[in-house]
């Protein structure tokens, strides 16, 4: 196990495929050991250079109910009247702190990615 700090691209590229070999290792190896440290290492290595922001609150909401199978009638019973939804889609609305609250309790949606700016 030659494990190091990853601080280069050509370092991420062969973490990754280093990880690739010994991604389905048993746990309790030392192999399994070096698949854990690299993951550690490759995720810091990806939170510093390859950022992801959160998506805004209505991209949040229409990808939810994507996965939900949800139509706009099912997420007025969320929050409120199907108008709502309009407006709220077509950003003419806020969400309110109540609709937040239910849309984190009924979809699951982080309340971070609901209460950013949009």
């Amino acid at each position: 196990m030659d494990i190091k700090a990853i601080k280069t691209e050509e370092d991420y590229n062969q973490a990754l495929s280093r990880l690739e070999v010994i991604f389905h290792a048993p746990v309790d190896s030392k192999e399994g050991d070096e698949a854990d440290v690299l993951s550690i290492l490759i995720e810091k290595y990806e939170d510093e250079h390859y950022h992801i922001e959160a998506p805004d609150p209505i991209e949040a909401i229409k990808f939810r109910m994507e996965q939900m199978d949800m139509t706009n009638k099912d997420l007025a019973k969320i929050i409120g009247y199907k108008s709502r939804v309009s407006e709220i889609f077509s950003r003419k609305r806020k969400l309110t702190l109540k609709m937040i609250r239910n849309l984190h309790e009924k979809l699951k949606i982080p309340y971070e990615s609901l209460i950013t700016d949009y």
